[in-house]
């Protein structure tokens, strides 16, 4: 999910009674739901390497009690040089929640533990019991953006401030803690959507799978923002790809014979060349429906191969990223004559 999602939902969790328990665990909570995402520092090496370590260790299970531990420790950092500065060790305002630091980092691993759920949920998929299983696991039933969690998020965030205004204004007392309820709910909501969600995800590939008169071999669905009652379904055949968009409130399964249908590309010793490179060997291990082309030889002898994977391919244009003209998460590997790659790029960025 996006970085934003993350952060909220640390905080809407600790606002669920967590931050009752122990002090900084608003804070402590907020900064673990996205601290996993620290694996963009990958991204100094290069595309190739940044995409190598996206939900790398840092979304695993082994990877979270070191991350819980990290940050229990920078906020006792910030805690001590806050004491120290103040020079009033121990004292805490009156009805203010104890300094616990034990509590404090198993707040930490439930918010961790909600970047990896989060994660989860959309299409890109994670690895949590990495190194041991390296499966790529993926719901698949919102979008990487969804517009509906950040409503649901927001609204607890935001709503328990309004009405505090309103309070404040007749007088009412201000209770240390407000806001709790609309956590909940809000958390709840999230849930519910989810299920949902996932209802509606069978419901597009059932409706798909009527539709197809050819052989399967695979098949799978995945969601478009907003609109909860659109979905993008993809069909492996024996020798094709075939991408419909599926609307469940009209029951419509709409593909085009031109534009989407992939014919499965043929083996050259220029695609055996780039899968076994070290973009190949990564890009291979994550793409769950990936699309290797040969593109052809220049007159200087260098071959393009590409690397696309289907799953992100959408009728409609999303956010100005996804879309039929555009593939996201695409890479290509440049082949010389002698079958070696001399030239590596990731979402038409250059590996150095």
């Amino acid at each position: 999910m996006d970085p934003v999602t993350h952060f909220m939902t640390g905080a809407v969790l600790s606002r669920s009674g967590f931050n009752r328990k122990a002090a900084y665990s608003t804070l402590a909570m907020t900064l673990a739901a996205e601290a996993p995402d620290l694996d963009v520092l990958w991204s100094i090496r290069g595309p190739v390497a940044s995409f190598e370590h996206h939900r790398g260790w840092t979304h695993t299970l082994l990877g979270l009690p070191l991350e819980a531990a990290v940050i229990t420790a920078v906020i006792w950092l910030g805690h001590r040089l806050w004491e120290s500065r103040s020079m009033r060790p121990g004292r805490r305002p009156s009805g203010a929640a104890p300094v616990h630091w034990g509590r404090l980092y198993l707040f930490s691993l439930i918010g961790l533990l909600s970047h990896i759920l989060l994660d989860w949920t959309n299409n890109y998929g994670v690895r949590p019991f990495f190194p041991f299983n390296p499966k790529w696991y993926a719901g698949s039933i919102v979008f990487i953006i969804e517009p509906v969690i950040l409503l649901f998020l927001l609204s607890a965030l935001v709503a328990p401030w309004l009405f505090g205004l309103i309070g404040g204004e007749i007088g009412e007392r201000r209770p240390a803690y407000r806001g709790r309820g609309w956590a909940i709910a809000a958390l709840l909501g999230i849930v519910a959507f989810w299920g949902w969600r996932s209802i509606e995800r069978e419901q597009a590939i059932e409706l798909t799978r009527e539709a197809t008169n050819e052989p399967i071999v695979r098949i799978t669905a995945n969601p478009y923002p907003v609109n909860p009652f659109r979905w993008q379904t993809l069909v492996e055949t024996p020798l094709v790809y075939r991408v419909s968009t599926v609307n469940l409130v009209t029951g419509e399964v709409i593909s085009s014979p031109q534009a989407d249908v992939f014919h499965k590309p043929p083996t050259t010793l220029s695609t055996l060349a780039a899968k076994r490179s070290s973009l190949g060997r990564v890009y291979l291990d994550w793409s769950q429906y990936p699309l290797v082309n040969d593109m052809g030889t220049t007159p200087d002898g260098l071959t393009t191969v590409t690397f696309r994977d289907l799953r992100f391919v959408y009728g409609t244009p999303i956010f100005g990223v996804f879309g039929r003209d555009r593939f996201p998460l695409s890479a290509t590997a440049v082949i010389n004559d002698d079958r070696k790659v001399v030239r590596m790029e990731m979402d038409g960025r250059d590996q150095h």
